[in-house]
């Protein structure tokens, strides 16, 4: 039989032990305390003693899956050239004659209409040629430039000295004044001066015809001398 009063060292020992069981274990040493004996009590506190771990925390890994759905990419170019149209101007410019090589020839007198320059207060019969014998009379229509309206160039002589001095204030026109051919059929053309320049006798370029309608008008140049051509360049309006 065990003794109710155990010695001192068994007792730390009791106490060490009831120290590390749980609330379980302390019911089931005080059962097994009543029901037989100190070594008993103990060898059952052993066996309820319930150890307790730390709570597990379990961290599941986060998995983050984007699920990018990029559609077929459908390129589709469609370059449609405009028609091409290749227009060849079948007008042929007029072919002017050479200056004459002997300027006080007799002409023909062939009448073409009359020519006014309100600016200068022109209002004269002009006739075909470039030769003297026609410029005596009035303003002459160099031979084989364009007729006035028609595509090219309109070129008219005139004096500024002699005779009817015609182009005597040629060089106060400037660009927008208006120059007018009236044909012997009453058809009227209306041109406006874009510029004008002075020249040498040589150069015959002045009479060169251009794809659009245009006019030239020249005289000697200082009034009284031959030595330059004054130039005035117009162009059609209607």
């Amino acid at each position: 039989m065990v003794a109710d009063n155990p010695s001192p060292r068994r007792r730390s020992f009791l106490v060490l032990a009831l120290a590390s069981v749980s609330t379980a274990g302390l019911v089931g040493y005080a059962a097994a305390r009543e029901s037989g004996g100190e070594q008993s009590a103990i060898e059952s506190a052993a066996e309820s003693v319930t150890t307790l771990s730390p709570p597990t925390t379990t961290t599941a890994a986060s998995t983050s899956t984007t699920s990018t759905t990029i559609p077929p990419t459908t390129s589709t170019t469609s370059t449609t050239a405009p028609p091409t149209t290749s227009t060849t101007s079948s007008t042929t410019l007029p072919a002017p004659e050479p200056p004459p090589t002997d300027e006080r020839a007799p002409e023909p007198v062939i009448e073409l209409g009359t020519i006014e320059i309100p600016k200068i207060d022109v209002s004269m019969t002009m006739y075909e040629g470039i030769r003297l014998s026609t410029l005596d009379r009035g303003p002459g229509h160099w031979p084989g430039t364009a007729m006035p309206g028609q595509v090219g160039n309109v070129v008219v002589a005139g004096h500024r000295t002699s005779g009817h001095q015609v182009f005597r204030n040629i060089d106060v026109l400037v660009e927008g004044d208006e120059i007018l051919f009236t044909e012997t059929d009453g058809s009227v053309h209306r041109y406006r001066v874009t510029s004008s320049r002075i020249v040498v006798p040589t150069e015959v370029w002045i009479v060169d015809q251009t794809p659009t309608p245009t006019a030239t008008l020249f005289a000697c140049h200082p009034p009284g001398s031959v030595r330059e051509r004054y130039v005035v360049f117009a162009e059609l309006v209607a």
